[in-house]
């Protein structure tokens, strides 16, 4: 699948092929501290079907909780976090939240469940409003 996607500001832009069969929910630790959040949603592209289109993301590089280098590509002006690479560059993992075609895409495994944070699993009981305004017409209870 052909996608498109960049950073929150439109500094950085790409364009890459992706299997959307191979999806993936991580929970591990890093990646929560990396994404502010619970847990990190990535796609897989091989290096040589990723392109930046327009800008030049910074990289932040850590072994990982798997002990692999993981380098880390953000947008320098926004912050956004738009991919990483392992530490000879042979695997690109594209963050969901930066793809254009993000609503095509659904998640196919989870890894790194057991540092998964205890509530994830049970959010479809939460009530659910389609903004965040005071008001908002409540989607479901």
């Amino acid at each position: 699948m052909h996608i498109t996607g960049g950073c929150h500001c439109g500094a950085i832009r790409y364009q890459a092929e992706i299997d959307p069969e191979r999806i993936s929910i991580c929970h591990c630790t890093d990646c929560q501290r990396l994404t502010g959040s619970a847990y990190r949603v990535t796609a897989p592209a091989q290096p040589e079907s990723f392109t930046l289109i327009s800008g030049e993301p910074h990289m932040y590089t850590k072994h990982g909780d798997s002990g692999a280098l993981s380098r880390q590509f953000f947008c320098p002006n926004c912050g956004s976090p738009l991919y990483r690479t392992d530490g000879e560059g042979r695997a690109i993992g594209i963050r969901v939240g930066s793809i254009d075609q993000r609503r095509d895409l659904t998640p196919k495994k989870q890894i790194w469940c057991r540092s998964a944070l205890p509530w994830v699993a049970n959010i479809e009981p939460l009530p659910r409003f389609d903004s965040e305004a005071n008001g908002a017409k409540i989607l479901r209870t």
